[in-house]
């Protein structure tokens, strides 16, 4: 049952999210309308684009005060007159600032979750994977046996992409800032761990010889796209998602003009709305089944309640992290 008042996260202006960032205490919401659920928090992680979110960096600026949290997963309380497809007790994926303990959501679109997954993985699941899958399905025709590289590979996001790319067959360059996270990559399914260096594209080269390299994710933006883009064939296609070092996308004129790699962008917002929901429900399908049996899972290195946000938030800023940061509702 629903308490008369809830903890959330709110910001109040755009800022650096620990500053502007805290806990509130907030009456409850009313009782789920028609075609509406009543939801309880889980958890929820602080993605690198929440945390954009907060500084008013993102793709949109919600009006304020605004609440965090884009993704996570809750599980219902209560149902409203004319919702069929879910009951009380069901697991569901919820965002749009669910950094509460208590929302009222519309229950279109939403599904009853496997109750074999972890709900710390299923709170992960609307953003990273789906980024994987789109990243890895949307720009280049890949075929079983090619290669894939990319960075920041020790991310959700790259974590995601190694597992998908070894089950639809390819093979997966991971690269990364520090060879101590090497094993783990490998223990889900990188075929080659690379540190980042100016000569990575000979190191690529020489480790797959001529084999087939015409798709490169980069998370980190800056000189990194130009060494990614350095060790694609020609006409390969960079797709950037990320801005991790904060610098603009570099890409070479050997590599444009003369090699005719490309650079492409991908915004999960926008791969949302260019397909259907019947496409969307199927692809989510097979996510959902893939954390439940285990094959997709996302190291996760603390977990805080909703009172502690700011030690949160600063956590899930550091660098050298080994697994993402959960926030869940306070012990009651």
């Amino acid at each position: 049952m629903i308490s008369p008042s809830m903890k959330a996260v709110q910001f109040p202006q755009f800022g650096v999210p620990p500053e502007v960032a805290g806990p509130v205490e907030l009456p409850a919401p009313a009782a789920p309308g028609p075609g509406e659920i009543a939801v309880d928090l889980l958890c929820s992680p602080i993605n690198p684009a929440d945390l954009l979110l907060i500084h008013g960096l993102y793709g949109v600026r919600p009006p304020l005060p605004a609440f965090g949290g884009l993704e996570g997963v809750g599980r219902i309380t209560a149902i409203g007159p004319d919702v069929t497809n879910l009951k009380v007790g069901d697991r569901v994926l919820i965002g749009g600032g669910c950094w509460r303990e208590h929302m009222v959501t519309s229950a279109q679109g939403k599904f009853p979750l496997p109750e074999a997954a972890p709900a710390e993985q299923l709170a992960m699941l609307t953003v990273n994977p789906p980024t994987a899958w789109g990243l890895l399905h949307d720009f280049v025709k890949l075929e079983r046996g090619d290669w894939v590289i990319q960075n920041a590979a020790n991310s959700g996001v790259g974590i995601s992409v190694i597992v998908l790319a070894r089950h639809l067959g390819l093979r997966s360059i991971a690269v990364v800032r520090r060879d101590d996270v090497a094993a783990q990559l490998r223990e889900h399914g990188a075929d080659l761990v690379l540190v980042d260096g100016p000569d990575l594209a000979e190191r690529v080269r020489k480790a797959i010889g001529d084999g087939r390299l015409r798709l490169g994710i980069d998370a980190v933006a800056g000189e990194a796209t130009m060494r990614i883009g350095a060790c694609l064939d020609n006409g390969g296609t960079v797709v950037n998602y990320g801005l991790l070092s904060g610098q603009a996308c570099q890409l070479g004129g050997v590599e444009t003009v003369f090699r005719d790699v490309r650079l492409v962008g991908f915004w999960l917002n926008r791969w949302f709305g260019g397909h259907s929901p019947a496409e969307i429900g199927e692809v989510f399908g097979k996510l959902a089944g893939m954390l439940a049996d285990g094959s997709i899972a996302v190291p996760v290195e603390a977990t805080y309640p909703l009172s502690r946000v700011r030690e949160a938030l600063v956590h899930a800023a550091r660098e050298g992290r080994g697994g993402k940061v959960l926030l869940v509702p306070d012990p009651r």
